[in-house]
């Protein structure tokens, strides 16, 4: 069984997110093994995909990744779902690339997704008539199997529409979703909070699966969902490392501050022989023992820089193992955490200082899209030097008062990383970055990594960071 379908929009912020988070949240109350996906680069939204389904979402991102690569993945996760729900990102037919090659359309075509659009109606009536045929016409290949109405002004409005709808086209009404300010997850400056940080994200998950389920036609979107043809896919097939005999251990900076990760990277990281082990940078006062390695992902350190300050006993800790060499890996709020401090909104903390700079959040974004990387000299991966990769970042903080002589991993060709010509601060075994890798974008970067970690371990000599810092 591999039931699916794509949930996509005419134009982003039409409701997709919160029309798909109900619906995972719906099924998965009624029984059902709900798989999510997101298209393209996103952390957020998978978050919250996650939590409403009890399974981790999964990205499909045609920029980053293969069609078999694609193909692979989603039937690797879909495997042994009662449904699986992809929620698009834009609108159906946007994308980089003016063929439409990286877009949703792409997608929904590449793993013959039906496609629900969720059309923002309000202002609309007889034109929505246009607007739904256009969709249908501009690619035949696309089956668009219905259209869920959102931000719905009335019962009066929805009739209207409903009539429109039913003599101009031949596209079932799925839903019709009335204007609710309680559907609404919570914002602020960078977009959604993510439900890491959320204080009651159980209970949203929970409301926004009753009114979607109240207002939306369940059966009719599992039947289409159904109707989707048989593949014929391979899920990916992982050789056990040569190396598990000898597994290294990771250190995981995972807590409210930092949670941007993809699931498929960690399970990267452990299938190449690490084991991982989250710790707190807000309430832990040291590392986890016996580390090989350490790892600190993205996230919002603005948001808690007090209490990161505040843990002086953790961050003396990190300055002084990467001092001595621990084998490091940081990805742009990491980035920002090993910064000497944080500035934001007036405010300066102290951070751990292991990187010879200082970060400052800006209004508007410093780095945003996809980026591409070409690794220099003083990449410290042997496997990835002389390699270019593709990425993504999502950065309003810039690094400033780096040394004249700092080394860097990559040089960019597309995006901005820390300069707009490099990124990747290099120093002792730290590799810290503003680009987001993503280990099935042909980098095997989580491999590379562990390996790096592993050749270093002797150097390190295996023994728990606390301990040599007591002795």
């Amino acid at each position: 069984m591999m039931d699916r379908l794509l949930i996509s929009a005419a134009h982003r912020s039409s409701g997709k997110t919160t029309v798909s988070l109900g619906l995972c949240a719906a099924f998965t109350a009624r029984g059902l093994a709900v798989q999510p996906f997101k298209k393209g680069p996103d952390y957020i939204d998978p978050m919250w995909l996650g939590r409403a389904s009890a399974r981790a979402c999964h990205n499909l991102d045609p920029y980053l990744m293969t069609p078999e690569q694609i193909g692979a993945q989603f039937a690797r996760q879909a495997a042994g779902a009662d449904i699986s729900i992809v929620e698009g990102n834009l609108g159906l037919y946007d994308g980089l690339s003016l063929d439409g090659s990286n877009s949703n359309a792409a997608l929904a075509q590449l793993l013959d997704l039906p496609v629900v659009l969720v059309i923002d109606a309000r202002g609309m009536t007889r034109g929505i008539a246009p607007l739904i045929l256009g969709y249908q016409a501009f690619d035949r290949n696309i089956r668009i199997g219905g259209v869920i109405l959102n931000r719905l002004g009335g019962s009066r409005h929805e009739a209207k529409l409903r009539a429109v709808i039913e003599h101009y086209t031949d596209v079932p009404v799925l839903g019709a979703i009335a204007e609710d300010s309680d559907l609404a997850v919570a914002e602020r400056h960078l977009g959604l909070m993510p439900s890491n940080e959320h204080a009651d994200a159980a209970r949203q998950i929970s409301l926004i699966g009753e009114r979607i389920a109240a207002q939306v036609n369940l059966a009719q979107v599992r039947a289409l969902a159904a109707s989707a043809p048989k593949l014929n896919l391979s899920p990916i097939h992982v050789a056990p490392a040569a190396s598990l005999a000898q597994p290294v251990r990771i250190a995981l900076a995972q807590d409210r501050a930092f949670g941007f990760y993809y699931p498929d990277d960690l399970q990267a990281l452990r299938d190449a022989g690490a084991v991982l082990l989250p710790f707190d940078t807000l309430s832990d006062p040291a590392l986890p023992d016996a580390i090989d390695g350490l790892f600190i992902g993205g996230g919002f350190p603005e948001l808690f820089m007090r209490e990161l300050q505040a843990n002086a006993a953790l961050r003396t800790q990190i300055a002084e193992s990467i001092a001595a060499g621990l084998p490091t890996y940081a990805e742009c709020g990491g980035l920002m955490y090993l910064a000497r401090s944080l500035r934001w909104r007036g405010e300066r903390c102290e951070m751990v200082g292991a990187v010879a700079g200082d970060a400052t959040l800006h209004q508007k974004p410093v780095g945003r899209g996809y980026v591409h990387l070409a690794a220099t000299e003083d990449m410290p991966w042997a496997g990835l030097r002389g390699q270019s990769v593709r990425a993504h970042e999502f950065h309003y903080s810039s690094l400033d008062g780096l040394p004249a002589d700092t080394r860097y991993a990559w040089r960019i060709t597309r995006g901005h990383g820390i300069d707009g010509q490099h990124d990747g601060v290099v120093q002792n075994n730290l590799l810290a970055t503003y680009a987001h890798l993503r280990s099935v974008a042909g980098t095997d970067w989580a491999r590379h990594f562990v390996d790096f970690v592993r050749a270093r371990r002797p150097q390190s000599s295996h023994v728990a960071p606390r301990e040599r810092l007591a002795a």
